[in-house]
């Protein structure tokens, strides 16, 4: 299959399209783009605010251009949208992301353009809904004017160890021709290889299973960290003894946000809702996980009381604000449920992060997070809510100075030593 012209276009610079953009670059012609003025300047010199990319890797990538003007996207006719796929409040898909890089991208894209989607949404959508906005803003006929291919994204953000490059990646096409070369474009890159999928449907499906098992997994794990809670029994203790069985899965029960595990199973309910099957395992895991935030909440209050601890007005310290550890991604984090949910009890939280930008949770979130470490041990209580290397290194003693005396400790990650903490899931 001949491209007339093969300057690939990604189409979203952040945690999935800024490793593609240099990957590619670091091989061949590639224009990078982003709504995000800003983002591009930071590009251009050679920073990027995810951590994800080092400055030497954006070096390296000699054949990168970046941009936000949508002309550019003229002189492209590969294109890779990479773009967030969120839900709203009331956790329904949000395809507005979607539809605005689809009806962008038809807009400039040639005769014969190969346009590959890798953001996560349920089956069907790429030909239900992005291949009509291509066909609407194009003028051109889908596999004829125009092709379609996904291959969906598998960044795990902060993981150093599983990059782009190591992990296998799903490939499919609109047409046998065209997963060929979809196929054949990644495997330039993929060390790891691929698996072409047999359709794009196929393809979309898999993603969405991808999170969706993670997120009843780690359901189930918060399930049983609310029994046992009753019972008595320390559920990572649990979970300890039962992994020395071979095939034992090594969940823990945990807080669930972030921009993939806790959306990705919306998309797949939504879509079975619309097929007419009311999906009961996937929405009762998703329930269970949205809620573990508040549970932790009210167990510093509970656990506070019966330390003879005043509630009211009192201070209470939440180390780690992002959606998991080492990384700065706080979007969807749970944390802020926690916070918010703490706060609801007329208590004083303060947060300290030091992945975390002072801007961005600002503009996020309205929140004002301490810029360092509290100087003085003033906290009735602390609640050790992100396991980042810095708190962890600490030590239980490390975490324990910033209360006072009788302070509350909770780690909700289970990384402090047991006998030293007064709760964890």
């Amino acid at each position: 299959m001949k491209i007339a012209n093969p300057k690939i276009a990604v189409i979203g610079l952040g945690y999935v399209g800024l490793p593609l953009a240099i990957e590619f670059g670091k091989l061949r012609s590639v224009l990078g783009f982003d709504i995000n003025s800003e983002r591009i300047s930071e590009l251009k010199a050679h920073v990027d605010r995810t951590l994800e990319v080092s400055c030497s890797e954006i070096e390296e990538a000699q054949f990168a251009e970046f941009t936000a003007a949508p002309d550019d996207l003229k002189d492209c006719g590969i294109f890779i949208i990479t773009v967030p796929t969120p839900i709203d409040k009331a956790n329904r898909p949000n395809l507005s992301p979607l539809v605005m890089a689809s009806e962008l991208v038809g807009s400039v894209m040639p005769d014969g353009a190969v346009v590959i989607y890798e953001s996560t949404v349920y089956p069907g959508a790429t030909e239900e809904v992005c291949v009509p906005v291509l066909e609407r803003t194009s003028g051109r006929k889908f596999n004829r004017g125009f092709f379609c291919g996904y291959s969906p994204e598998r960044i795990n953000p902060g993981d150093k160890e599983h990059r782009l490059s190591t992990i296998k990646k799903i490939t499919s096409g609109s047409t046998t021709e065209v997963a060929d070369f979809v196929d054949a474009l990644y495997g330039q890159i993929i060390k790891a290889g691929t698996h072409k999928a047999s359709s794009i449907k196929v393809a979309e499906a898999a993603k969405v299973i991808e999170n969706t098992q993670r997120d009843v997994n780690i359901a189930l794990m918060n399930e049983l960290s609310l029994i046992f809670e009753r019972l008595g029994i320390d559920t990572l203790e649990v979970l300890q003894a039962a992994g020395t069985k071979w095939n034992f899965l090594p969940f823990r029960p945990g807080l669930v946000g972030g921009h993939c595990i806790g959306v990705d199973p919306y998309y797949l309910t939504h879509k079975a809702q619309e097929v007419g099957y009311h999906s009961e395992v996937i929405l009762a895991g998703r329930r269970i996980n949205d809620s573990m935030a508040g549970h932790v909440a009210d167990r510093v209050v509970k656990l506070m009381l019966q330390s003879g601890i005043p509630v009211l007005g009192s201070r209470v310290l939440v180390l780690g604000l992002t959606f998991k550890e080492n990384c700065p991604d706080i979007r969807n984090t749970k944390v802020i449920d926690l916070i918010q949910t703490l706060r609801s009890y007329n208590i004083s939280v303060d947060v300290y992060d030091p992945w975390v930008s002072l801007l961005d949770a600002k503009s996020e979130y309205g929140l004002e997070c301490l810029p360092q470490f509290p100087a003085s041990a003033a906290y009735a209580a602390v609640v050790l809510a992100v396991g980042h290397r810095e708190f962890i290194e600490m030590g239980d003693l490390g975490v324990k100075s910033f209360g006072v005396a009788d302070a509350v400790i909770f780690d909700v990650k289970g990384v402090l030593l047991a006998e030293k903490v007064h709760g964890r899931l």
